[in-house]
């Protein structure tokens, strides 16, 4: 739509998306366990949103929307990544990591890598509803509906995988165990 002077205005769409990039950010830093992967997910998601605005439904949820889109594409290139082998950007950061000085940041660039790798270990299902829940903030019932399933799966895929988390972690504590079973 033209404005004033015949500068192109955003549509309300677009300026909708906009405001969701930090969410989609967090949700892809989640989803990906790194920024700039992250980075590159929001990007491909915002260009399949804005190359078919049409099908979103006006009336729904945007973020639910999109979480969606990013979700399918980090499972798509997931599983290209499985044909392919590791991605030596991966590689190249995890060395530029090693070499950063001081404890702290050492300290926490472990734990960081800890539970990253965790994180990767538990199953598709379990790290997203997670990443949603824990990482993005949603309640549980934002969940069920931005993944489509029974709020009831939520909840036990989120049990299992704290607790799996948690056992990865050695973190043995009734937090994660679910107490005595």
């Amino acid at each position: 739509m033209a404005a004033e002077g015949g500068r192109d205005t955003p549509s309300d769409f677009a300026t909708a998306l906009v405001a969701l990039l930090p969410r989609l950010r967090r949700f892809g830093t989640g989803l990906t366990g790194s920024i700039d992967a992250a980075d590159d997910l929001v990007q491909a998601a915002c260009e399949r949103a804005l190359r078919a605005p049409w099908r979103f439904t006006p009336g729904t949820r945007l973020d639910s929307w999109m979480f969606r889109i990013m979700q399918n594409i980090w499972q798509d290139e997931r599983r290209a990544k499985g044909r392919r082998g590791p991605d030596i950007r991966e590689q190249a950061l995890l060395a530029e990591l090693a070499g950063v000085d001081g404890r702290r940041v050492t300290e926490a660039n472990l734990t960081l890598e800890r539970v990253g790798a965790a994180l990767d270990t538990l199953p598709e299902d379990q790290r997203v509803v997670l990443v949603a829940v824990c990482v993005e903030g949603l309640a549980y019932a934002e969940a069920a509906e931005m993944l489509e399933i029974p709020l009831g799966t939520v909840m036990s895929r989120l049990f299992r995988a704290r607790r799996a988390l948690g056992a990865a972690l050695g973190l043995q504590s009734a937090a994660f165990s679910g107490g005595s079973d």
